[in-house]
């Protein structure tokens, strides 16, 4: 994935209002925005994670929306206002629902957000993985499906890897670590059957 620069120093309302027409993702990153193009592997990973949630949501009848599309503001520590564009959204109807009007933007935590590693790995280990934390998102995966991120992380032999974080009662993530037939276990999707490996060669 790669990212260009377009314009500097926007607060996440202004970042809403400007967002270009042209076709893509973006996301507010220190003041500026910032355009996503994902490759094709990285596109269809996501796909494939959405439509086994949605099949979830609808087997179970839950009452959640999942998306590719929802933006979401965070803060860093330093409270600057971000604005992220998760690969794959699971938000409560009720909240979405709640303003039929506004653009597909969340203020509100989200049940769980999935980002699917790039070469920019430390964005995804580190600096989303603090903003989540800190807005209160009770689940976040990190999809390393390429196995770029460090050896601390994914073991030594680097092994393609879902890690499934959840908050403690102290609001603090737990990371679970799943690797080749070790089943993936979502709190939020509790009677998902796939193992990181089935995942992960989608």
């Amino acid at each position: 994935m790669t990212t260009n620069q377009l314009t500097q120093k926007l607060t996440f309302e202004q970042f809403v209002n400007q967002l270009p027409d042209e076709e893509g993702r973006y996301e507010l990153v220190n003041g500026e925005i910032m355009r996503i193009l994902p490759t094709r592997q990285h596109e269809d990973l996501a796909d494939f994670i959405l439509r086994q949630f949605d099949k979830e949501v609808e087997r179970l009848q839950l009452n959640y929306r999942v998306s590719g599309r929802i933006v979401i503001q965070t803060e860093t520590k330093q409270e600057r206002e971000q604005g992220r564009h998760p690969d794959v959204t699971v938000v409560d109807k009720t909240i979405w629902e709640a303003h039929p009007t506004a653009y597909s933007a969340l203020l509100e935590p989200p049940q769980l957000t999935v980002e699917i590693v790039s070469t920019n790995w430390e964005d995804d280990y580190v600096d989303k993985l603090e903003e989540y934390q800190r807005l209160g998102i009770p689940e976040y995966w990190i999809v390393d499906y390429l196995a770029i991120a460090s050896r601390s992380y994914l073991g030594n032999p680097k092994l393609p890897t879902i890690f499934v974080c959840v908050l403690d009662e102290k609001q603090t993530y737990q990371m679970n670590r799943y690797q080749g037939s070790e089943i993936v276990i979502s709190p939020t999707f509790p009677e998902l059957n796939f193992t990181a490996e089935q995942l992960l060669n989608s």
